[in-house]
């Protein structure tokens, strides 16, 4: 059973002290985690309401590999592979992969997911026939624990695609940064044209892992208006200023700090999570963390035993996040 902790200001207080020190074992001995719900009472608990709160329950991650594998009988929706659109961002043509969800109805209209992949990846990596989020999501929304909704998969890289098999990592990074801009500007606009989704904050969230999570959670903040559900799953550093990889261009702050949400545009929804032995990125979510709380801003972090950096535990990030957006 995993476990795992949701944080308070507090907690992450002392979680930051320890990490500046760079100590994980005491983090575990400083983890008293709650054991996780089952996937039943997680069901029963996301039920829809008008009144539904995200925030209300723990997030669950012992869920079972039944949930991330192809089934008999299961539509799991249209995946529409490479969809062109120009970005002005990019002064190129970009791609992405486009999930229409099962029973994808012209008539209707349907809230959006952006999904944003780690470093060195592509907009094929989380939403491509059989991938794992594909095959979740599917299962997900045949059990009625999702609600139907189109899941763009972005694709990162923002320059001209010429040029990409020759950007150092360092490039690749900042160009990274320019996808903030143009899923907001350019993506954004072409989607809600082209298909027939839902427009509004209500009606739109952004996630990602690793590097992906780093830029969700700055496209989110920087675009509140837009973005009423923000996730970052293992964030890299490079959100905010932080002491993490000084020296490095992984520091380099995209955001001089997380804006301020007021009444009209704070997130119906802010989620972040990091494994235990995850080697990277444990300081800075929880540094995010403890900055948001000093904030106010609502958010619902988990440090959770026994999870690494990989998509074993971002599928698993993906199922809470599933059961909580557009309720």
């Amino acid at each position: 059973m995993k476990k795992l902790l949701t944080l308070t200001a507090a907690t992450a207080m002392i979680f930051s002290s320890l990490l500046f020190s760079a100590c994980s074992d005491a983090q575990k001995t400083n983890t008293a985690g709650t054991s996780a719900a089952s996937s039943a009472s997680q069901s029963a608990a996301t039920s829809d309401s008008a009144e539904f709160n995200p925030y209300a329950t723990d997030n669950i991650y012992d869920v079972g590999d039944k949930m991330f594998e192809k089934r008999r009988g299961v539509d799991y929706g249209t995946v529409l592979k490479d969809v062109t659109y120009y970005s002005a961002t990019a002064g190129d043509n970009k791609q992405c992969n486009i999930l229409l969800p099962a029973g994808f109805d012209e008539s209707q209209t349907y809230p959006v997911m952006y999904v944003f992949h780690g470093f060195s990846g592509s907009h094929s990596d989380q939403i491509d026939t059989d991938s794992y989020l594909t095959l979740l999501y599917g299962n997900m929304l045949s059990e009625g624990l999702a609600v139907p909704q189109i899941i763009v998969n972005v694709d990162m890289y923002t320059d001209r695609q010429a040029d990409k098999e020759s950007k150092t990592p360092e490039e690749l990074r900042y160009s990274y940064d320019k996808a903030i801009d143009d899923v907001a500007v350019d993506l954004m606009p072409f989607i809600e044209e082209k298909y027939p989704v839902k427009t509004g904050r209500e009606n739109t969230a952004v996630a990602g892992m690793s590097e992906g999570g780093a830029k969700a959670l700055c496209t989110g903040f920087k675009w509140l208006d837009k973005f009423g559900y923000i996730a970052g799953f293992a964030p890299d550093t490079g959100v905010i200023p932080t002491e993490y990889h000084k020296g490095t261009f992984w520091n380099t702050p995209v955001l001089q700090e997380f804006p301020q949400p007021t009444a009209e545009n704070t997130p119906y929804y802010v989620y972040m999570a990091v494994g235990s032995e995850d080697p990277w990125n444990i300081d800075c979510t929880m540094y995010y963390h403890q900055v948001l709380d000093e904030m106010d801003v609502k958010n619902q972090t988990d440090y959770v035993e026994g999870y690494e950096h990989d998509y074993i535990f971002w599928r698993q990030c993906f199922y809470n996040y599933l059961t909580k957006t557009f309720r």
